[in-house]
């Protein structure tokens, strides 16, 4: 956040953070004056670890794989929507949800839906494609991106391709 606004810090965003309690709904009414609203742009998601290595008290922390680790680590799991226009610097994360199937029930591929269904149909949004990884690549989910009226880029298993 602090990149994009002038005169912030990320001192000033890290302390923000740690004195208010942040929802996603509160990251999109940040986000949303800072975003160009138009059919080319892109609705990107992905997930992540936020790592815990020493945590031994956040329930949230558990073992999971990390990619650019390429290993399990204790951490929290974030899946994140961004905003992109495409141009340089222009991502803005618009909606996440903490992984947490023991607490809520729901998996990273609920938490996909339905941020993609609350970007397409509560918010409308134009964009128009969605660019998302393999771990998302699942019929299931190439069929509502479709219903949603939208285009996909995403990477498919060598045994889903046909």
């Amino acid at each position: 956040m602090a990149d994009h606004l002038e005169g912030v810090s990320h001192d000033t965003i890290g302390d923000g953070l740690r004195r208010e309690r942040h929802t996603a709904r509160t990251l999109w009414e940040l986000a949303c004056p800072l975003l160009q609203n138009s059919s080319q742009a892109y609705l990107i998601v992905d997930d992540s670890v936020l790592t815990k290595r020493y945590s031994e008290k956040i329930d949230l922390v558990k073992r999971q794989y990390r990619g650019t680790e390429h290993r399990l680590v204790r951490g929290i799991g974030v899946v994140n929507l961004v905003h992109s226009t495409g141009q340089t610097d222009d991502f803005y994360p618009i909606d996440y949800r903490i992984s947490a199937p023991c607490a809520d029930g729901k998996t990273k591929n609920d938490h996909f839906r339905e941020m993609l269904i609350a970007a397409v149909a509560d918010t409308q949004w134009e964009a128009q494609t969605m660019l998302f990884d393999i771990w998302y690549a699942s019929a299931e989910h190439l069929k509502l991106v479709h219903r949603l009226g939208r285009t996909f880029y995403t990477t498919v298993k060598p045994n889903r391709r046909t």
